[in-house]
């Protein structure tokens, strides 16, 4: 009887791995990019401020990084080639950006970017109106300044640079999701939200 049952829960088992094997399609629901596998698991979303699709896809982040397994990092890279704005601008953004992640507090800053040029409308011209919406959220004035101008700051400004220059023939727009450095996550229109997080989740475990 024992036996009986192993078999049974076996012949139950079996169909739902097949279907978690096959309900992602290469070519339909990511892409194998030619580039290497990053060393640990990670999540990277190529994204921008003035971008209202990334706007609205921050209740998903939040989402993605609640239900992602522990040894997976979520990383965002602030993108400076959309046509909102300036180069320069985009580039002060991302140096915000990084100062908000210096103070582990990178969450909420964003927020406050994204808030500030989608629901408040507030024109951003350079570090010092990024500066300004930091201080009215809590940021020491003399930190934001001294962590702007740190080497801290600029190389992680760097690095972000590097992986938009090192993906940039693969990121035509955005919100783009690059997995494990190597899969670029592809959503069709009948996905849900849990199917988004599920394909990204999955991908995050594959070597």
């Amino acid at each position: 009887m024992k036996k009986l049952c192993t078999l049974f829960i076996l012949a139950f088992l079996l169909p739902l791995q097949a279907f978690a094997v096959e309900q992602w399609e290469e070519g339909k629901h990511y892409t194998v990019l030619d580039k290497p596998a990053t060393e640990k698991p990670e999540i990277r979303e190529y994204f921008s401020f003035w971008c209202p699709a990334c706007f609205g896809v921050e209740p998903l982040i939040a989402q993605i990084k609640e239900k992602m397994p522990e040894d997976v990092s979520f990383n965002k890279v602030h993108v400076n080639f959309m046509r909102f704005t300036t180069p320069e601008i985009q580039d002060a953004a991302t140096r915000a950006m990084v100062i908000a992640r210096a103070v582990k507090q990178e969450d909420k800053l964003n927020a406050a970017i994204f808030n500030a040029i989608h629901r408040q409308r507030t024109s951003i011209t350079g570090l010092d109106d990024l500066r300004s919406i930091f201080i009215a959220n809590g940021v020491d004035a003399a930190e934001f300044d001294k962590l702007a101008a740190s080497f801290g700051v600029n190389s992680m400004l760097k690095k972000n640079n590097m992986q938009i220059n090192d993906y940039r023939n693969y990121i035509n727009g955005v919100p783009n999701f690059i997995v494990n450095g190597k899969y670029q996550a592809q959503f069709t229109r009948n996905m849900t939200t849990d199917d988004i997080i599920n394909l990204l989740v999955w991908l995050s475990q594959q070597p």
